[in-house]
């Protein structure tokens, strides 16, 4: 499948720029109806705020925005080219607006309004949407704590663990790393543990640092 990023989870950022009060406010959505409400949501909650201007972008390519009384091109369309850049997507994100009294100007404004999506998206996260493959076993208690340390060696995620004679693993893991664990595991059981098979998902996962 073709890279997909996305946010990590909802965010929210704050800044003042010359007395001007702006709060970044970032969700992960799945449509245009989930983002209309989280926008709808947003400007009722903060209704004594000047502006509350918004944009979102779908990995359909569905993209909208709205500068929300602010002059033309300062607000939304900022705010939307930070997530264009970024190739993020399925996302909405509304910048809220408390007016300090002191014009910014066009430029100022676009700035900010930028700032404000840019912080918002970095304190999220950006994760990338991936196949993984689900996986079930039992384990031993004795062995718990080293399965699970492989798990995390391959990049993997305890799901759930179930106790009751044994323990019973749903795990989670990028494709290409399911079958090194299965083999670690082979190896430190001498044959006697072998996960099994659920389903292959997608789903999202942190991007790896590139430093």
């Amino acid at each position: 499948m073709a890279d997909r990023f996305v946010p990590l989870g909802q965010a929210q950022a704050e800044f003042t720029e010359k007395r001007s009060r702006f709060l970044g406010h970032l969700w992960p959505v799945a449509d245009e109806a989930e983002a209309r409400a989280r926008i709808e949501e947003t400007k009722k909650r903060y209704h004594d705020a000047r502006h509350n201007c918004w944009c979102y972008r779908l990995h359909s390519g569905a993209e909208r925005y709205s500068d929300d009384g602010e002059p033309q091109g300062t607000a939304g369309t900022p705010m939307l080219s930070v997530f264009q850049k970024a190739e993020v997507t399925d996302l909405v994100c509304v910048v809220t607006r408390y007016f300090g009294g002191v014009l910014l100007g066009a430029g100022g404004l676009a700035r900010a309004y930028g700032q404000a999506a840019r912080d918002a998206l970095a304190a999220a996260g950006i994760g990338e949407m991936r196949p993984w493959l689900r996986v079930e076993l039992g384990c031993p208690y004795a062995l718990l704590e080293r399965v699970k340390l492989l798990c995390a060696q391959q990049g993997g995620v305890v799901e759930d663990v179930q106790y009751a004679d044994e323990t019973t693993l749903t795990l989670r893991f990028p494709l290409a790393q399911a079958p090194v664990f299965a083999r670690q595991v082979g190896e430190l059981t001498a044959g006697a543990i072998q996960p099994r098979t659920l389903e292959e998902i997608v789903a999202v996962a942190p991007l790896e640092p590139t430093v």
